[in-house]
């Protein structure tokens, strides 16, 4: 059963060209269109369906059931130089799906179902041996079940979640070797997500909390780390924990003008893996408008979190601790740089129908460049072009979803 499961998943995924690159770090600002159109505040504001995995809490202002689905068109721009100039990730298309169905059982209990692409990062220089022809892919997908019971204007739901998760890391050393890692490895997690909401008048005011969930993708980040020599060549482990993230919201609404607010901490200092890498913790700070009618509404956001992945000192390899400095600040910005903090997003609605309506979003995410010592890296490898890697990423986004209400 598990093998079958595992296969129907893998299929799923296999709808994306490429990894993606989430924009708090790893993970998508937002998931669903509405959401995304506001930066991704959905603590403090309910969505519909689609607010499954921010605030379960949220999914109570269906009246009767919404189907949801669609999805994102992913396009990160990245280029890397280590010395031998500048070359640009193939990476650069991703489609991300999605689909959540809420439904009201009864005047005090909703039920749902979701299915979600909920972050990835990764880059492709495989036809550029000056950037050790680095391919990195890591996707991940939630699949969740959210409860939610409401009376007197407080809500408070749950959502258990099954994790689908693959990685794989491919490159040429320094020293010309192929890489260990063996192809792509997967795996499964489990988690939950709980929040709280409580609406007076025009206020609604929440908070959520999502809990690690722990992945271990076999042979991919030992080996990676232990052919880079990192930790004396023993190198890490293969644990990679999607960090325990915590957050507040509100909104206010008058007329048709609604003002959103979100503050998100996400623990990457204490997820497993991460930590090693030496990501910080992200705070995430959102401001989402929307203004809405009828049959339409328009919609208007901007997301910020700084970089978490923060330069580690590699100056000099006589130094205890600077070569692995030097080669994690080599591997982060070579295959995992999620180093982009300020997003601007806009969006919409249009109803064709008491049934069914359109949402679309635009996310603009400006590039960003940061250039990080690997100098400890260079000089046990012999000398090469520069004791540095620099790396630029920028990114763009349009999401779509269909809504159905019954």
């Amino acid at each position: 059963m598990k093998r079958s499961i595992k296969i129907a998943v893998a299929a799923a995924v296999a709808l994306t060209a490429t990894s993606a690159f989430a924009t708090n770090g790893d993970h998508l600002i937002g998931m669903g269109a509405k959401a995304r159109g506001m930066g991704g505040a959905a603590i403090g504001i309910s969505h519909g369906a689609e607010s499954a995995l921010a605030n379960p809490a949220m999914i109570t202002s269906v009246k009767g059931t919404e189907v949801s689905f669609g999805g994102t068109v992913f396009m990160p721009d990245v280029e890397a130089d280590i010395g031998y100039g500048s070359k640009k990730s193939d990476a650069d298309l991703n489609v991300i799906p999605e689909v959540a169905l809420a439904s009201k059982l009864s005047d005090n209990i909703w039920l749902g179902v979701g299915m979600w692409g909920t972050a990835g990062m990764g880059t492709d220089y495989r036809d550029y041996a000056t950037q050790m022809n680095m391919v990195t892919n890591l996707q991940l997908m939630q699949f969740g079940v959210p409860v939610a019971y409401k009376s007197n204007g407080f809500s408070i739901g749950v959502a258990p979640i099954l994790q689908y998760g693959s990685l794989d890391i491919n490159y040429v050393t320094p020293l010309g070797a192929d890489s260990t890692t063996q192809g792509v490895a997967q795996d499964f997690g489990f988690g939950y997500n709980v929040g709280a909401a409580y609406e007076v008048d025009a206020l609604t005011v929440g908070a959520s909390y999502k809990s690690a969930i722990d992945m271990t993708y076999k042979g991919q980040l030992s080996e990676a780390s232990s052919q880079f020599g990192i930790n004396g060549g023993a190198g890490l482990s293969d644990h990679l924990e999607q960090p325990a993230e915590i957050g507040v919201g509100a909104s206010y609404t008058m007329g048709g003008h609604t003002l959103a607010v979100d503050y998100k901490k996400i623990k990457w200092s204490d997820a497993k893996g991460y930590k090693d890498f030496g990501w910080d913790d992200q705070n995430v700070f959102i401001v989402g408008y929307q203004y809405a009618q009828d049959n339409w509404a328009v919609r208007l956001g901007y997301n910020h979190a700084s970089n978490p992945i923060k330069e580690q000192s590699g100056a000099n390899m006589m130094t205890p601790g600077d070569y692995d400095g030097a080669a994690l600040n080599m591997l982060n910005l070579l295959g995992f740089p999620a180093i982009v903090e300020d997003h601007y997003t806009i969006g919409g609605t249009y109803a064709f129908s008491k049934l069914v309506s359109l949402d679309l979003a635009y996310v603009y995410t400006p590039s960003v460049t940061e250039e990080y010592d690997t100098s400890a890296m260079t000089q046990a490898m012999g000398g090469a072009a520069t004791s540095s890697i620099k790396t630029k990423h920028s990114q763009d986004a349009a999401s779509v979803q269909l809504n159905f209400n019954f």
